[in-house]
């Protein structure tokens, strides 16, 4: 087999199982590992793959800059916005993350709510500016362009001193094995000390960003009560995040009222601290 058949192959294969095992697979081509290594070092090096420990997983399509991403499924970002929107109660404290759902979240948020949002990106903060009813609290620090949003240490000290009811999650990759991941090691922390910081966490994920991920993890998938999605998200990629301990909720489930589906029944989000 030709390189460039293998690394179809491998592709392929990643395609169909949502991960590669480099061992499984130099057993079915009869190849050594050493071979599969390679192409996977090659192939992660051509941006199609993320190289993990024995093998590969989907590299996240939503590493792009925030511009490329505002392209990727936004018809899904704005019903995973309203829908999180939605979940919202009158006089909460809030932590919204940044990211284009997240700009369409603010952009849902009822014209008679109260309640105060909390967050570390201007796009958000500039997108609520007009709503009378909304006390925003923008966290400063370094600007990161990527994904518009404030990281650093100031940004760290500032989460620290805050204590909100839900803190609405933007990552770019969720995956049962590798958790909730983005692509920058300061927006992980950040990321992480928000979770710290809120009585609960809500994913917000298109369905690009399930069963993928990227180099730096936030945390554990279960670590996170619900996971976001639309109702286009792949099914068979979320029945190992349900194993995992994610309550899954559909935006149009979310706009109607109805639970959460978790891998042992239905549990309504909770609206207190």
């Amino acid at each position: 087999m030709l390189t460039s058949q293998r690394k179809q192959h491998i592709l392929s294969v990643l395609r169909r199982d949502g991960n590669v095992v480099a061992k499984s697979l130099s057993e079915e081509l009869g190849l050594s590992e050493d071979t599969i290594r390679r192409d996977l070092r090659e192939l992660a090096g051509e941006g199609l793959l993320l190289r993990v420990h024995g093998g590969a997983l989907p590299l996240a399509a939503a590493e792009a800059d925030f511009a490329g991403r505002q392209q990727l499924a936004p018809d899904e970002k704005v019903a995973i916005g309203r829908a999180a929107a939605r979940l919202v109660k009158p006089g909460q404290v809030v932590f919204i993350d940044g990211g284009t759902t997240a700009v369409q979240l603010a952009r849902h948020l009822p014209a008679n709510l109260r309640a105060t949002v909390v967050t570390h990106s201007p796009s958000v903060a500039v997108e609520l500016a007009s709503h009378a009813g909304i006390e925003v609290v923008l966290i400063g620090g370094r600007l990161f362009r990527h994904s518009m949003v404030a990281v650093g240490s100031a940004a760290m000290a500032a989460i620290s001193r805050i204590h909100a009811d839900t803190y609405f999650m933007g990552v770019t990759g969720v995956h049962a094995e590798a958790g909730l991941t983005t692509g920058d090691l300061e927006e992980a922390e950040i990321k992480r000390a928000l979770m710290g910081s809120a009585a609960e966490t809500v994913v917000m994920a298109s369905s690009e960003k399930i069963g993928a991920a990227s180099a730096w993890v936030v945390n554990p998938v279960a670590s996170a009560g619900t996971l976001l999605v639309s109702p286009q998200a792949p099914a068979a990629a979320l029945v190992p995040l349900r194993r995992a301990g994610l309550a899954i909720l559909r935006s149009d489930d979310a706009d109607g009222g109805k639970a959460a589906d978790t891998a042992g029944g239905a549990s309504e989000l909770s609206g207190a601290r």
